[in-house]
C-alpha cells in the first residue's frame, strides 16, 4: 500500500497549481511527521523483537549445548551400564558353574553317605559304649600321649632302632656267653669246697631276700 506522503513531484505540482495545493501540502506535513514517529516506534519494536529473537536463539543454542552434554553423559552411562551388565553376566555364568559343581559334589557326598551308612550303623553301639565309658581324664591323657608322639618317635628312631638292628649280631655272642657260663658253673661245682661256698652264698641271698620282704 502506497503511503500518502507527498514527494518532490507533488511539491512542484502543488506550486504550479497555486495556493490551494500549497495549503494542502503544508497540511500534510504533520501527517508526515506522525508517520515518521510511527515508523520510529515500529523500528524500535522491530529492534526489540530482534533482540528478543537473538536472546531466544542464544538460549536455544545454550540448551542445544546442554542437551549435547546430557546426551554424551547418557551415552557414557549407557556404556557403564553395558559394562556392568557384561560383568553381571560373567558373574551369573560363574555362579551357574559353581552351582553345577556343587550339584556334582552333593551327588558324590550322597553316594559316600550311602556307602558309609551300613558300617556306621553297625558301629553305632560300639561308638555309643565308647562315648559312655570314656572318662574326660582318659581323653586328656590320650591327647597328652598324642602330643608326646613326635618326641617318642624321635627317641625310638635314635636309641631303640639302632639297638634292634644290632640284635642279630649280638644274639650269637650272648648264646655263646651263656654256654661258657654254664660250663664254668659246672667246673666250679666240681672243685672241693666250692659247692659249700656256693650253697652258703645262695642261703645268704635267700635270707636277705626274706629280710627285705619283712616290714
Amino acid at each position: 500500500m502506497r503511503l500518502p506522503v507527498p514527494g518532490p513531484r507533488d511539491v512542484l505540482s502543488a506550486l504550479e497549481r497555486g495556493g490551494d495545493q500549497l495549503e494542502a501540502l503544508v497540511g500534510a506535513v504533520p501527517r508526515l511527521l506522525a508517520l515518521l514517529d510511527q515508523a520510529e516506534v515500529m523500528l524500535e519494536r522491530v529492534a526489540g523483537t530482534v533482540d528478543r529473537i537473538d536472546a531466544v536463539v542464544a538460549d536455544a543454542a545454550a540448551e542445544v549445548v546442554r542437551v549435547g552434554v546430557v546426551v554424551d553423559a547418557s551415552a557414557l552411562q549407557v556404556d557403564r551400564v553395558a559394562t556392568v551388565v557384561d560383568a553381571s553376566t560373567l558373574q551369573v555364568d560363574r555362579v551357574a558353574t559353581v552351582v553345577d559343581d556343587s550339584g556334582v559334589q552333593v551327588a558324590r557326598t550322597a553316594a559316600l553317605l550311602d556307602m558309609l551308612e551300613p558300617p556306621l550303623t553297625a558301629l553305632q553301639p560300639t561308638l555309643q559304649t565308647l562315648a559312655d565309658t570314656t572318662h574326660p581324664d582318659e581323653v586328656a591323657a590320650l591327647v597328652t600321649l598324642v602330643d608326646h608322639l613326635p618326641a617318642l618317635t624321635e627317641q625310638v628312631e635314635r636309641d631303640v632302632l639302632p639297638v634292634l638292628r644290632t640284635l642279630g649280631s649280638v644274639a650269637p655272642d650272648l648264646s655263646e656267653l651263656l654256654t661258657v657260663s654254664r660250663e664254668l658253673n659246672e667246673i666250679l661245682g666240681k672243685v672241693p669246697g666250692i659247692g659249700r661256698l656256693k650253697r652258703k652264698v645262695e642261703q645268704e641271698e635267700e635270707e636277705d631276700a626274706a629280710g627285705g620282704g619283712r616290714v
